[in-house]
């Protein structure tokens, strides 16, 4: 007798469950993309938020002509100026047609000076760029070593002394320590200039010779070390004025990581290696602490150019702190607009180039 054993049809084999392993990440080089396109039109919102705040703040004291010149002019003269810069239309109707100036880059006319505002940005922007430069190296210069050593000395005299100064740094106004260091080391010990770019002489050489309009370059490129020599001496008292302001923030934020970085357990393994105490700090501990002075110094550079007005009327170096000082004065709120408008431009830019490199630096950020 024979036994009739059915076979089942032979067929697809069931897929195996997915392993968590097997689930791909987006590649590094599609999230740092879709990160970069993300920042750049978080940008966009930012600058229009600033640029309708600033608009509407100061059509709050009525038309900037009247502000400006109302009182110096006869009435139909007023009336006509007001008429030929269209202040005398709706609100809304200057608001969306300044937003296209700004797209084409046209900030306005000055009212005081009749000279526009873009041209007041050209002149003077270099002198805040070089200042600014300035106050980054000696905010890095000070606050990142100091910072390291705190972390080395935690809870010792060192460590106390330095986080005090640090809230010192921070805590006094900008105007205030120019004035003292004024004081210090102009009038009583006469080591530096008391104000100024360069003197007389310095300042018509380099003008004459139309360069870059950041004094350190165009004296490096006339050759003459006198030049030199005296563009760095007048930068001294300013850059250590406004640096100072922020290598307090730097130096208590490398303290904080570098300590946070000592307790992890790589450090623990070269420890136990052998490794002398400082060099964990110089080699391990301290590169991870960078990662977030990268990330601020796109806050800082908005706090810079914040306490470059101060800076630069303290010391009356003609930027565009300066100038906004000058305009604000003057209530030319046209003038006013289109500098604080720039700013915000900058500090949105300087925020977005530094949200990329930090992206760079450290891919967690894209995720």
């Amino acid at each position: 007798m024979t036994t009739d054993i059915s076979v089942p049809a032979a067929g697809p084999a069931p897929a195996a469950p997915a392993s968590p392993t097997s689930r791909r990440r987006p590649s590094s080089g599609s999230s740092l993309g879709r990160y970069v396109l993300v920042r750049f039109l978080l940008m966009i919102p930012t600058v229009l938020i600033l640029v309708t705040v600033v608009f509407f703040l100061i059509r709050l004291t009525g038309d900037p002509i009247t502000a400006a010149l109302g009182g110096r002019l006869p009435a139909d003269q007023l009336a006509q100026r007001i008429h030929e810069a269209g202040y005398d239309r709706p609100i809304l109707v200057q608001y969306f047609e300044y937003l296209g100036q700004i797209l084409t880059f046209n900030f306005g006319t000055t009212i005081t000076d009749r000279q526009p505002v873009v041209e007041v940005l050209v002149t003077y922007g270099g002198a805040t760029l070089e200042l600014v430069c300035y106050a980054l190296i000696v905010a890095f210069a000070v606050g990142i070593p100091f910072g390291m050593i705190a972390a080395a000395k935690r809870d010792r005299w060192p460590d106390a002394a330095l986080r005090v100064s640090a809230i010192l740094f921070y805590a006094t106004p900008v105007f205030f320590s120019g004035l003292v260091a004024k004081l210090i080391f102009s009038v009583w010990l006469g080591w530096l200039p008391v104000s100024g770019r360069a003197n007389v002489r310095t300042e018509v050489a380099l003008n004459r010779s139309g360069g870059t309009g950041i004094y350190l370059i165009d004296a490096i490129a006339t050759g003459n070390p006198v030049y030199i020599q005296d563009v760095l001496l007048h930068a001294v008292l300013p850059a250590l004025t406004l640096g100072l302001l922020t290598a307090g923030i730097f130096l208590r934020l490398v303290r904080t990581n570098v300590i946070g970085t000592y307790n992890m357990p790589y450090i623990d393994a070269a420890r136990s290696r052998g490794v002398r105490e400082g060099r964990l700090v110089r080699k391990h501990a301290y590169r991870p602490a960078l990662i977030p002075i990268i990330t601020v110094i796109g806050l800082q550079i908005a706090l810079m150019l914040g306490g470059a007005v101060l800076t630069e009327t303290t010391f009356e170096w003609k930027g565009l702190g300066f100038q906004l000082a000058a305009y604000l004065s003057a209530r030319d709120f046209v003038a006013v607009q289109g500098i604080v408008a720039m700013i915000a431009i900058i500090v949105a830019l300087t925020n977005f180039i530094v949200d990329i490199v930090a992206a760079f630096i450290d891919p967690r950020v894209r995720y």
